[in-house]
């Protein structure tokens, strides 16, 4: 077994929630929900996913709903419009670990499970003992919704890039001893294409630290000219999770995937070869519409993900 499937086998591992307000009886479902998760894992399997973004104007809950009604199992947590988001988070180091076990207790009544959070920044503009506050913070809310990793989205400045890496490795420990995995993914800037992401990880210098492949992001940020197939191949050994992403162009990412110009067949069977055999693959856009439309658009997308890995 690779190191690589070592460090997703227990990110999935059954998960010891930080008790609070959320209850005993919330830890129990959530507990319960990871460890079916790790059984899934443990065979081999894909988790197919969809994150709330398309249903960013919405609540999070009507998400949830929308997420039920389409026959996912998996969540990822992204963005939303929520009367306690100030960041239009889901989730964010602003959330408090009761309202993340609140959050955990809706996707459960849902029949969902959490792959997936992309919780913003953290603030190492103020310093990189705040950077690596504010990262624990998310970590532990993170574990309080029964999430199974944490997707970071680097940062572009570089006068704070080896201050964000390093808040990262201080805290890949303390993530480890919560059974979290975080993960970094292509999003422009200092980390927009597979090379840049690699380094991440080198310097990062930690196990518990990899990459969560983004298609999508790779045309995007190259403006169509960089092809995630060639892309994918100089990530061998690192990816553990997927957002699976179109893009059209110019510069439009928000279609559902199999409509825009990604070889998904190409990509995964690339990423394949480099050690991505099994784990997340979290859908993050889709054509917009209104409810009902999205709902037919997050079906469509299913089953296309479901045909892509059999």
């Amino acid at each position: 077994m690779t190191n690589l499937n070592q460090v997703t086998r227990r990110g999935f591992l059954g998960r010891t929630l930080a008790a609070g307000a959320a209850g005993l009886a919330t830890t129990n479902l959530l507990s319960k929900a990871a460890n079916a998760a790790t059984e899934q894992l443990q065979q081999g399997k894909w988790q197919i996913g969809i994150y709330t973004r398309p249903w960013s104007k919405h609540d999070y809950r009507v998400a949830f709903d929308a997420m039920a009604q389409s026959g996912f199992k998996y969540a990822g947590l992204m963005t939303t419009t929520h009367e306690n988001s100030k960041s239009r988070l889901v989730l964010s180091v602003e959330t408090t670990p009761d309202e993340a076990g609140r959050i955990g207790a809706e996707a459960k009544k849902r029949g969902l499970e959490i792959a997936s959070v992309y919780g913003g920044g953290i603030p190492v503009d103020k310093s990189l003992e705040a950077g690596i506050d504010g990262l624990r913070r998310l970590i532990d809310n993170c574990t309080a919704a029964g999430a199974a990793s944490l997707l970071m989205g680097g940062i572009g400045n570089k006068k704070l890039y080896n201050t964000y890496y390093k808040a990262i490795a201080e805290c890949c420990d303390y993530a480890v001893e919560k059974q979290l995995p975080i993960v970094v993914k292509p999003h422009g800037g200092l980390n927009a294409t597979g090379p840049q992401c690699r380094k991440t990880i080198e310097l990062v210098g930690k196990k518990n630290f990899r990459i969560w492949y983004d298609a999508g992001n790779i045309y995007y940020y190259s403006d169509g000219k960089l092809d995630p197939v060639d892309d994918a191949a100089t990530l061998d050994g690192l990816v553990t999770g997927m957002c699976v992403k179109d893009y059209k162009h110019p510069k439009c990412v928000a279609i559902t995937p199999g409509a825009g110009m990604v070889d998904f067949p190409a990509v995964m069977a690339r990423l394949k070869q480099g050690g991505f055999t099994h784990g997340a693959l979290v859908i993050e856009a889709l054509t917009p519409g209104d409810l009902a439309g999205t709902l037919k658009e997050a079906k469509k997308a299913r089953k296309f993900v479901e045909e892509l890995v059999g």
